[in-house]
């Protein structure tokens, strides 16, 4: 897009290397060519920009193989305006004057042009392979079918249009078809990774069983050198032992030399604490023995008149005890004279009261009494007896 600016009433245009820009001037070209800068008025001022740069095109469509299956064709076509004044001529690359955009979509116009014209070549192509066929050589064939078409076209040229290159970047057929059509491929890709595992495993267990064997191999040569070490270590325990039995035996020899002489001295200094002992113990013994007697004669005389005084007092004792019991038998004798005495003069119903009543006063307590009408009968008649009496 050119750059414009204003001054004064005037206009400034200022394009760029890859813009070829026209300058009419009251219908007479005053300007032409690429990358210009001029000023003009706007009012008498027709002006085209036309690109002259390489422009991708990329389109995508749909055709249909001759077995009637459905593709996706993705191409891209390299074109450049060879000839500005022609594609001016033939399509509307006008600019406005003020801001310096095309008043139309030049560009689309040729997008569509050259969408429509490589499809048409491509289907033409399509529609006679199959679909296997495309998916193979489709691409290279739909290439070149299309640059040929594109370059032997005449209404190319007569808009000023060079096509540069024709690139077709993927046949694709339907997702369902395409899943389908990767099917044995994938099964021979899993077939033969299903293969390389199965070696890989092979080689794996050879592997382990080498691997296994050397172990054991180890492991016996380790079992035989362990052997080796223990008898050695028998030996030397051996040899330690004796080296050790040796050195007890003259430390025992030693000790029980020294403990021989030890035990001289302490039965020679025994002995003769013992002689010191057993004459101090005379001594002590004929101390005592002294003493001993003098305290039997002392404690003989006095237990005799101990035992003397003791006789005396329990000679009294039994005396008073005597004149204490015949003094309380004399007083029960006449207790119970006198209360024979009283006795003998109560009739035989106060006895019989008198002796319920004590009776009565030593029996132990009884809640219940159960009568039988006999009982009842007998007391009854016995008492009606004595009162008619």
């Amino acid at each position: 897009m050119a750059d414009i600016t204003r001054r004064l009433g005037w206009r400034h245009l200022r394009g760029a290397p890859t813009a070829h820009v026209r300058h009419h001037r009251s219908g007479k070209l005053a300007h032409d060519g690429p990358g210009l800068s001029f000023w003009f008025r706007s009012l008498s001022a027709a002006l085209s920009e036309v690109p002259v740069d390489d422009r991708e095109l990329a389109m995508t469509f749909h055709a249909r193989t001759v077995d009637f299956q459905d593709v996706t064709v993705q191409a891209t076509v390299t074109y450049r305006i060879s000839d500005p004044a022609v594609a001016a001529a033939r399509l509307d690359f006008s600019i406005d004057p003020d801001t310096g955009v095309w008043r139309s979509a030049p560009l689309e116009q040729l997008g569509t042009l050259l969408t429509e014209t490589a499809q048409q070549h491509a289907l033409d192509v399509l529609a006679r392979t199959s679909l296997s066929s495309a998916l193979v050589d489709g691409v290279t064939s739909v290439r070149e079918r299309v640059a040929t078409g594109l370059a032997a076209e005449p209404r190319l040229p007569a808009t000023g249009i060079e096509i540069v290159a024709v690139r077709v970047v993927a046949l694709r057929p339907e997702p369902e078809v395409e899943r389908a059509l990767r099917t044995p491929a994938r099964e021979q890709i899993q077939q033969e990774a299903d293969r390389a595992t199965y070696e890989r495993r092979a080689v794996a267990v050879e592997r382990e069983r080498t691997i296994a064997e050397n172990e054991l191999a180890s492991q016996i040569e380790l079992a035989r050198r362990e052997e080796q070490l223990v008898e050695q270590r028998g030996t030397n325990t051996r040899r330690e032992a004796e080296e050790s039995a040796a050195a007890d035996k003259v430390r025992a020899e030693a000790e029980a030399t020294r403990s021989v002489r030890l035990a001289e001295a302490e039965a020679a200094r025994s002995v003769k604490l013992a002689e010191a002992e057993a004459a101090k113990q005379v001594r002590l013994a004929d101390a005592e023995a002294q003493r001993t007697e003098r305290l039997t004669q002392v404690e003989a005389a006095r237990t005799v008149r101990l035992a003397e005084a003791e006789a005396a007092r329990s000679v009294q004792l039994a005396r008073a005890e005597a004149q204490a019991a015949r003094e309380v038998g004399e007083a029960r004798a006449q207790a119970q004279a006198a209360w024979l005495r009283v006795h003998a003069d109560v009739d035989v119903a106060t006895l019989h009261a008198l002796t319920g009543t004590r009776l009565a006063e030593n029996l132990p307590r009884i809640d219940n009494v159960t009568i039988s009408p006999d009982v009842l009968t007998g007391l009854l008649s016995r008492l009606g007896g004595g009162e008619r009496e």
